[in-house]
């Protein structure tokens, strides 16, 4: 954790209310910060079903082998998280730490190592002490809280500078359905499950299936849709579980109409965590939606609103207040999708800066400059070629990023 807060962090945190079914407690294990909390253990006191989404990279964490396993099963008793050290490019090293932190995991809880899921993050290449912290597992076991959200999010923070909550509610059937979900991520952060971990937690009865169809549609507008710095890490994971102890028949089919509402709570829970995480990008100034507009299909609308997104150039013109936008018309060309030229226009705000291939008749320097001052930015490319769009929310790149990441093993 860097020691100034993020311009961009919330001015007030969501008070998290309880969700029945979960307990939480965390541990100080000093596997890399001193002081400060780095392990977190979930408990469901009744089986949970569960739910994930991973990374894509082609070098995952000996973790996200684990969970991936384990997912098939669709059924969660416990969750240990820790933070500074991922456990990736450990070897066979990394393999015996998982398999030694489920079986005192699973000792601890009374269940099977396969109801077991593990998520760690941080440094990579460095074997995970894993002695550190599964000693304290039966402690955390037996001390867990359902009121303890916010300090969970604490224990799986690394370069963040705050933690990261957000809650929904849902009325179903004459019910108050409960959604929290935690999350952490600043650095190597880009879609492909965005670099992160999440954890998401309801009281609805959901069968296993209809939560992963939902938290994969969903994960597609929100964490897939965000980038810091387009870099993939080894250890995304966001896992979802559903604790049943609403008073309420299952959804068990996506035909279930009761599914888009609950749907959309998880959603909005998703969103809320990933804009959390853009506005915690390493060094972060300003948070930026880029929308592209009028491309041949919303995919290659999604491939050049990313390039935008991802160019060093234009995030180091955004924080330099700099309306630049002959760089977004480079990252246009460079995206390898279809362009024309003289059909393009830009705007920065409700402010038309280019259009038809040219600087826009009426462009206003002033008015644009003292626009790129403000903390939340919308730049829009209209590409005039069909109906597809798309939106990726990033932020600036400015001198704390080589910072944090120059010395981030030191």
């Amino acid at each position: 954790m860097s020691g100034s807060i993020s311009p961009l962090a919330p001015k007030i945190y969501a008070e998290m209310p309880p969700v029945r079914g979960v307990r939480m407690a965390t541990a100080a294990a000093g596997i890399k910060y001193k002081n400060r909390t780095d392990v977190l253990m979930m408990v469901f006191d009744r089986p949970a079903t569960v739910a994930g989404v991973f990374t894509r990279s082609k070098c995952p964490s000996a973790p996200v082998d684990f969970c991936r396993a384990n997912l098939p099963g669709g059924v969660a008793r416990a969750v240990v998280v820790n933070s500074g050290n991922a456990n990736a490019f450990t070897g066979r090293k990394g393999r015996e730490s998982t398999q030694m932190t489920a079986e005192a995991a699973a000792r601890a809880v009374g269940c099977s190592e396969g109801e077991v899921f593990l998520a760690s993050t941080g440094v990579i290449g460095e074997p995970l002490d894993a002695t550190k912290f599964s000693g304290v597992l039966d402690s955390l076991a037996a001390s867990g809280t359902e009121d303890f959200w916010f300090e969970a999010a604490k224990a799986i923070m690394t370069t963040d500078t705050y933690p990261k909550v957000a809650t929904r509610t849902a009325e179903l059937g004459g019910v108050t359905v409960t959604i929290n979900g935690i999350a952490k991520g600043s650095g190597m952060i880009a879609p492909d499950m965005a670099t992160m971990l999440s954890f998401v937690v309801t009281d609805m009865p959901v069968a296993a299936e209809v939560l992963q169809s939902l938290l994969a549609r969903h994960t597609q507008t929100s964490f897939n849709a965000i980038t810091v710095d387009s870099d993939t890490s080894t250890s995304d994971t966001l896992l979802a579980f559903a604790t049943g102890k609403a008073a309420l028949d299952p959804i068990t089919s996506l035909d279930d109409p009761r599914a888009e509402i609950f749907g959309q709570a998880l959603s909005d829970v998703l969103f809320e965590l990933a804009i959390l995480v853009v506005r915690d990008g390493e060094g972060a100034t300003k948070q930026v939606s880029i929308h592209v507009e009028g491309a041949t299909t919303d995919a290659s609308a999604f491939r050049i609103a990313k390039a935008i997104a991802d160019s060093p150039l234009v995030k180091t013109a955004i924080a330099g207040e700099d309306a630049n936008w002959g760089r977004v018309v480079m990252a246009v060309g460079k995206a390898g999708e279809p362009a024309d030229r003289d059909r393009l226009a830009i705007r920065f705000g409700d402010l038309l800066v280019a259009r038809d291939g040219e600087r826009a008749e009426g462009y206003d320097e002033a008015a644009t400059s003292a626009y790129m001052k403000g903390e939340e930015l919308e730049l829009t490319v209209s590409l005039g070629l069909g109906e597809g769009k798309a939106t990726v929310y990033t932020c600036d790149l400015t001198h704390g990023y080589i910072t944090i990441n120059g010395d981030y093993r030191s």
